[in-house]
């Protein structure tokens, strides 16, 4: 059976474009709980359909401001993209009916040997570009650093993924890596947390389309 890509639109932020975005159906929406983005999100979730996870994205938040907004905001996944330990986010599992994604910055030089103490502490890992910023950084990194990948654990890639990349996410999945999603922010984009539907449409239908 052929497994269909998931699609994560993060960094969503106005009611109407939040809304907009829902309606064309991507797996996962994300929010951004981390004051220092640009994205950062502190409005009302508009209503969405129940088949869109909403995501909230934290950078080294504490567990009672992470549980408290999964409550505030009816979430169903928890990106965590600081320094959290595996402790921390083994604790964090204990969430009922909360995905546990945790986020790596990738360079030439990231050693796939840290995973080892998160295979039990997370659904999912999230490989980013490291850069200046948490994440948001709006470029990709290189993505033959993922053949020295040594787990079986399905992964989110991110990281400046826009149109032009079509052809190397292809690319990609014929590896036989585990990619369970595609997480699109800035490249779809017309301002900071405002996203352009089209981009959006056509990321989404072609990702669709896309099977390992």
């Amino acid at each position: 059976m052929k497994n269909r890509i998931q699609v994560k639109i993060c960094g969503m932020k106005h009611s109407e474009n939040i809304q907009a975005i829902a309606a064309l159906q991507p797996d996962y929406l994300g929010f951004i709980f981390y004051e220092k983005s640009a994205r950062y999100f502190d409005a009302v979730v508009p209503e969405i359909a129940g088949t869109v996870k909403k995501t909230g994205v934290f950078v080294n938040a504490s567990i009672a401001v992470i549980t408290a907004k999964v409550k505030q905001y009816d979430l169903q996944a928890v990106q965590l993209h600081g320094e959290e330990s595996a402790d921390f986010c083994l604790a964090l599992k204990a969430l009922p009916g909360i995905e546990i994604i945790k986020t790596f910055s990738m360079d030439s030089s990231f050693d796939f040997n840290v995973l080892e103490a998160y295979n039990m502490a997370c659904d999912y890992y999230l490989f980013d570009t490291k850069g200046k910023l948490p994440g948001g950084n709006g470029f990709a990194f290189d993505w033959n650093i993922l053949q020295q990948y040594p787990s079986s654990k399905p992964f989110f890639l991110s990281g400046g993924i826009g149109v032009a990349d079509w052809e190397n996410i292809s690319l990609l999945l014929e590896t036989g890596l585990p990619v369970y999603a595609i997480d699109f922010n800035s490249k779809l984009e017309m301002a900071p947390g405002l996203k352009n539907e089209t981009l959006c449409e056509e990321a989404i239908l072609t990702i669709n389309n896309i099977t390992t």
